[in-house]
Parts: C-alpha cells; sequence; structure tokens
C-alpha cells in the first residue's frame, strides 16, 4: 500500500480504532534496552491507551491517529505532565507509525496534531522520551525540531 501526504487524515482517536490502535503499540519495542523487556514496554503503553479507551474514565490529554484509505495508519498520544523544575509542559507518549507508512510524513503530522493540542492547551514546551537504541526515532525527533535535553543514565546490577 502506497500512502500518499495528502490522503492522510488526523483525527481524534474513536472507539472503532481500538484494535488497530493496540496493533500499531508493538512497534514501540524498538530499540528498547537489551535490560528492559520489549513486551513490557508494548504492555504499558497498552494499558494507558486502553485506559483512554474507557467509557468512565475522565480523559486528561489526547489521542490522534492518522488514517489513509480507511486505515490506521499511526497513532500518538499526548497529556499534561508537570516538569521536575515546576512548569506544565505536554508529553508524547507513545508515537507509533505502521511499516508501510513510515517516511510518509505521518509521523510529522501526527506530532503536529500533539503540538496543536498542547497549544491550545496554553502550554509552550512538548517533550518526550524514546529509547537509546532507537536511532531512527532520534533522527525523526531532531528532524522535526526537537532537541536533546537530558541523557538518562542505567545500571544493572549483579
Amino acid at each position: 500500500m502506497s500512502i500518499e501526504h495528502e490522503s492522510v487524515q488526523v483525527r481524534p482517536v474513536r472507539d472503532e480504532d481500538r484494535p488497530a490502535v493496540m496493533e500499531l503499540v508493538s512497534r514501540l519495542a524498538e530499540g528498547v534496552a537489551e535490560w528492559r523487556d520489549p513486551e513490557a514496554v508494548v504492555d504499558a503503553a497498552r494499558q494507558w491507551l486502553a485506559g483512554f479507551f474507557a467509557p468512565t474514565r475522565e480523559r486528561q490529554g489526547a489521542v490522534f491517529v492518522a488514517v489513509a484509505e480507511g486505515e490506521v495508519v499511526g497513532v500518538v498520544s499526548v497529556n499534561a505532565h508537570r516538569h521536575f523544575t515546576g512548569p506544565v509542559e505536554a508529553y508524547i507518549g507513545e508515537l507509533a507509525v505502521a511499516p508501510h507508512a513510515a517516511r510518509t510524513g505521518v509521523g510529522r503530522r501526527l506530532v503536529s496534531a500533539a503540538e496543536d493540542w498542547a497549544r491550545r492547551q496554553g502550554l509552550r514546551h512538548v517533550t518526550l522520551e524514546t529509547a537509546a537504541g532507537n536511532t531512527t526515532a532520534q533522527r525523526f525527533y531532531a528532524a522535526v525540531g526537537y532537541r536533546e535535553e537530558a541523557v538518562r543514565f542505567t545500571r544493572v546490577l549483579d
């Protein structure tokens, strides 16, 4: 399937998008550190997103999907959180694009939707994290204007 940038629609997630969104989340295991369980990463993302679909939950943040020819080909979640220095900022928790839609502008459109949401909330910063081994994601975020702010170190104890 060839994705045309103009044919991609980005919109808020709907209940009927749940199966496709949950499938896309498996992409978040890419580049996870060898001492972390990639399935635990995917499960945590699925749990957060499942909470977003819960009908009784007061929804905080937003989830957007990219749709091309009726198929969900990308998802992004964004929420407000307080930085340790005090200000509230937007945080992109999950961004996943279907393999056949990669490098077609879908990721850029989803990040733009998250940034627009942040602006509407009056937030001035958008932050996110990606796995140190996910160099593709790191290059993507740099290309869309994100700058490295912190480096996290972990030591596995014997």
